[in-house]
């Protein structure tokens, strides 16, 4: 007799959002009883939220959450860190005990921002050499790895499900205008704390469900331009392509959405003149960056949420709206389970991106 755990499950995986676009705040447990409807599509290796908006009283300030397997490399770290950064608090992350989560690394907190003198002597702006400061630890110090890197957000993974992974870091505590959460059903690719979704670069997170069948070829585009996919899942290149593009090359949220789930050609060709000679460009422009592959992704960022299928809709998604917040879920029964009464609910089309942000004033 299979035990749990020991079937693959393609489909598997299970990823919610919760926005609200005025900016009202609501704590992390809505989006622990969404995920937790949806149970039997992780297998335990793998859970994670992401939560914007939780650190008000110290917006100004990166707020890394760091993983540390040994204390020589939080020592590494710190050292690091004062060496580049102002650190204006730094704690371990407030955790309890749980029966299924084991295995725990040392797990801290550090509200920082670039040291002056090291930022002008760099000639970067202060995000790219934030993420520059962020990719050298994750890459070169081992046993540390910043896991989460923005402004007013904070990303909070483990391995386990994502409903004892909310318990643990005691997400009832914590208040967010957007959650994003994953259940993770890993396939081609070892469960572990730093592989368990989101992954998070700044203030971008992206949670996924899916196979990415061009992984190596975008890997080997997107390592070109300094960032190192090394944590063993095909996700955190999805953050960085998703990174490339909005924060270095420009790229509005409809246009990514436009590379990483490109229409096909015969789709184009069918196009207005105008829009034909967009979507051909940014084919041509940027083609080892079209994720091929079933996938359903839900990417939060400062102040929105964007959700994206791949273009064939090989994954489920579907999304609901009840006054100004916004739903988002692998299945309908994610979010019913927490708001029944909904205004409207549908099912996006595939590669058609639904974008949500806050109204002016938000936040």
């Amino acid at each position: 007799m299979l035990k749990e755990g020991q079937v693959r499950i393609p489909a598997g995986c299970a990823i919610s959002g919760i926005f609200s676009r005025s900016g009202a705040r609501t704590s992390g447990e809505a989006i622990i009883k969404s995920i937790s409807t949806m149970h039997d599509r992780s297998n335990g290796l793998g859970g994670g939220f992401a939560g914007y908006g939780i650190y008000p009283e110290y917006a100004d300030f990166y707020a890394f959450h760091v993983f540390y397997d040994t204390q020589a490399a939080r020592d590494a770290c710190e050292d690091f860190l004062e060496a580049h950064f102002d650190i204006v608090n730094l704690s371990k992350i407030p955790t309890r005990r749980h029966p299924r989560i084991t295995d725990e690394p040392m797990i801290w907190r550090y509200f920082v921002n670039p040291l002056h003198v090291k930022l002008e002597a760099s000639q970067l702006d202060e995000r790219e050499y934030v993420a520059r400061c962020v990719i050298r630890v994750n890459d070169q110090l081992e046993g540390a790895y910043i896991f989460s890197s923005g402004k007013n957000m904070g990303v909070f993974k483990a391995s386990g499900y994502p409903e004892d992974v909310g318990a643990y870091y005691r997400l009832e505590e914590y208040s967010a205008y957007s959650w994003t959460c994953h259940g993770r059903y890993p396939t081609n690719t070892p469960g572990w704390w730093g592989g368990a979704h989101p992954f998070a670069l700044l203030d971008w997170s992206v949670v996924h469900n899916g196979e990415i069948s061009s992984y190596d070829a975008n890997r080997r585009f997107i390592e070109m331009f300094g960032y190192k996919c090394n944590l063993l899942t095909d996700t955190e290149a999805i953050t960085y392509i998703i990174d490339y593009l909005g924060r270095r090359q420009g790229l509005t949220l409809p246009e990514i959405a436009q590379v990483i789930a490109a229409p096909f050609w015969s789709t184009i060709e069918s196009r207005p003149a105008e829009e034909r000679a967009r979507l051909t460009y940014l084919r041509n422009a940027f083609a080892p960056l079209l994720v091929t592959g079933p996938f359903s992704i839900l990417v939060g960022f400062d102040g929105g949420l964007m959700a994206l299928n791949d273009r064939l809709k090989l994954r489920s998604m579907v999304v609901g709206e009840k006054g100004d917040t916004v739903y988002i879920a692998s299945e309908e029964c994610a979010i019913r389970v927490i708001e029944p009464s909904l205004d409207r609910i549908w099912a996006p089309r595939g590669g058609e991106p639904v974008i949500v942000t806050l109204d002016k004033g938000g936040k």
